[in-house]
């Protein structure tokens, strides 16, 4: 097993509101290790009544190219995770949930990001009555059969969220068929 070291000195050479790159020294005369720290996010696993999936799709710049997705977003500063993943799941599709549940948190990328996902569900979810539409946003329903074929076929091929489905499928909230 590998003894956990505590850095010796930590630096933060670069940062922008929405990240920071942290430098670690863990022994004198060593160079420093590199990583990213960034806010913690939620993305959600949401169904409606009759069973589909509320997923989201969405250009996304760093990818040139529009992305199918669970709804998702940062968790501010004092927030819960299952609070970000409620006020996102609204603010992305406009439904609201009567339960957020936290079924866990996975670290993104050990060896170069430094912050979490909290995998979410909701349940009981229903159409707000005053909504706006994000720009850009586009709300996608898809039966969980074709959120599996996605997945295979590459449509739905965000790591973390497919990460996030089949958590939650393994812990029972959902069925993967």
């Amino acid at each position: 097993m590998a003894t956990p070291m505590k850095p010796i000195r930590v630096t933060v050479p670069f940062a922008t509101p929405w990240f920071q790159v942290v430098a670690k020294t863990l022994r004198e005369g060593e160079d420093a290790w590199y990583s990213l720290r960034l806010p913690d996010y939620a993305a959600t696993v949401a169904a409606v009544p009759d069973g589909r999936l509320v997923l989201v799709r969405q250009y996304r710049p760093a990818v040139e190219k529009a992305t199918l997705e669970l709804p998702s977003g940062l968790v501010d500063a004092g927030e819960s995770p299952a609070a970000a993943a409620r006020r996102e799941l609204l603010e992305e599709t406009g439904y609201e949930a009567d339960e957020v549940e936290v079924v866990g948190p996975l670290l993104p990328d050990s060896g170069r990001l430094g912050n979490r996902i909290w995998c979410c569900v909701a349940s009981g979810l229903r159409q707000a009555r005053a909504w706006t539409a994000e720009e850009g946003v586009e709300v996608v329903l898809v039966p969980p059969a074709e959120l599996r074929q996605a997945i295979r076929d590459g449509r739905f091929d965000h790591a973390l969220h497919v990460a996030a489905v089949l958590l939650a499928a393994v812990r029972g909230k959902f069925a993967l068929p």
